[in-house]
């Protein structure tokens, strides 16, 4: 069963490896979900994803310089997400077409 998660992390860019962990770290969340703002991300994901996600990140970050957080919505999403102004979200349930 996939579930909603929500990604948000803040990466110390105060040395070029800052930088470079901040890089990483927003490709593993670009490689499993959307953008929703800049250090926040919505991915659907089932538990055996969620977990290689988690490792992944926490692969990636420094936990004495940066954190990161990840939040499971509670089913049904709908009745716990509200989105308002200029939302460009992607209907996980829609069928892919370009």
């Amino acid at each position: 069963m996939n579930m909603l998660i929500i990604i948000t992390y803040d990466v110390s860019t105060d040395t070029p490896a800052g930088r470079k962990r901040l890089r990483r770290v927003a490709k593993v969340c670009e490689s499993t979900g959307q953008r929703v703002q800049k250090s926040v991300f919505e991915c659907r994901v089932n538990l055996m994803e969620f977990e290689e996600l988690e490792r992944r990140l926490l692969a990636e970050i420094n936990e004495k310089e940066d954190s990161l957080r990840l939040y499971r919505l509670t089913e049904p999403t709908d009745l716990h997400v509200k989105e308002f102004g200029n939302v460009r979200a992607i209907d996980f349930n829609a069928p892919l077409v370009i």
